[in-house]
């Protein structure tokens, strides 16, 4: 099953659209949450009753917009009371993806600032998928992009982005992108030569990355591109050039210390990508 977050917005945010095209992609049933927040019901604006309609009235026009795109599975709707982005996580652990929107899932719109979806990419064991503002099915039409870095430790992603590319029956694009070590400047490592070396050592390595990942999916294109620069500003270039489907970046939690967030570049994509981003977790460690 499918999860997907929804709030007022989600005619907007392009989460719902990209949830049921993935839906008939996988044929897998969709469930879609609306999440009031607990905690804004001590807030003097809170009219309960109007409040609670409105959102009775909104997971009525979401099951009937999921039921009129496709009527053959079993869609549902669930509204729930409690921390949007818990909530969201926790439901969406029975499942094996959870998709939302970037403006968040507040109920009252003035609070949002966008940070739930971080947070739900942060917090979830399964995929998260975070669709930007206004986006729709016909916006991208190249390959999925994935971002590699140096740690070895992009399985995980890599085959996510592999499975996303087959069902969508594109190309898969693996890019590295990196940077010089501070205490280097470009014009000392472009005399000493270093730059390139470094630029054909990291080609000749991520190509032999994709190489592999070709001899396991041989119907599947597979291309290497290594860049460099900042990996954020790379990552959504590449993303941008290729008109990407779908960015896949890894993401790193620890299973002991709740409070640790999202990986730098992994928030930084989630905030200014143009294209539907999927945070795909490794494996939990221990310190």
């Amino acid at each position: 099953m499918i999860h997907v977050g929804v709030d007022g917005s989600w005619r907007d945010t392009g989460a719902l659209e990209w949830a049921l095209q993935e839906s008939l992609i996988r044929k897998a049933p969709l469930r879609a949450v609306h999440v009031l927040d607990e905690g804004l019901r001590h807030a003097p604006y809170w009219e309960p009753k109007v409040v609670d309609d409105a959102a009775l009235n909104l997971v009525d026009e979401v099951q009937r917009k999921m039921e009129s795109r496709d009527p053959v599975r079993d869609h549902t709707t669930n509204l729930m009371v409690g921390p949007p982005a818990e909530t969201l996580a926790e439901l969406a652990g029975s499942g094996e993806m959870l998709v939302v929107g970037r403006r968040g899932m507040s109920s009252v719109k003035r609070l949002l600032v966008g940070s739930t979806s971080e947070a739900v990419a942060n917090l979830a064991t399964v995929p998260v998928v975070v669709v930007p503002e206004g986006w729709k099915l016909s916006d991208h039409a190249g390959p999925v992009v994935v971002g590699l870095d140096d740690s070895g430790d992009s399985e995980t992603a890599i085959e996510f982005a592999a499975t996303a590319a087959i069902e969508r029956h594109t190309a898969l694009r693996m890019v590295n992108v990196w940077d010089l070590p501070a205490i280097y400047s470009w014009d000392a490592m472009n005399v000493a030569g270093v730059s390139d070396e470094w630029s054909r050592n990291a080609e000749r390595h991520f190509e032999a990355i994709a190489q592999q990942w070709r001899n396991k999916y041989p119907e599947l294109t597979i291309e290497s591109e290594v860049r460099r620069g900042h990996s954020v500003d790379g990552l959504i270039a590449a993303a941008e050039a290729a008109d990407a489907q779908l960015l896949v970046v890894g993401g790193r939690r620890h299973h002991k210390v709740a409070t640790v967030l999202l990986g730098s570049v992994a928030r930084g994509v989630l905030q200014h990508a143009t294209c539907p981003v999927a945070v795909v977790h490794l494996e939990q460690r221990d310190a």
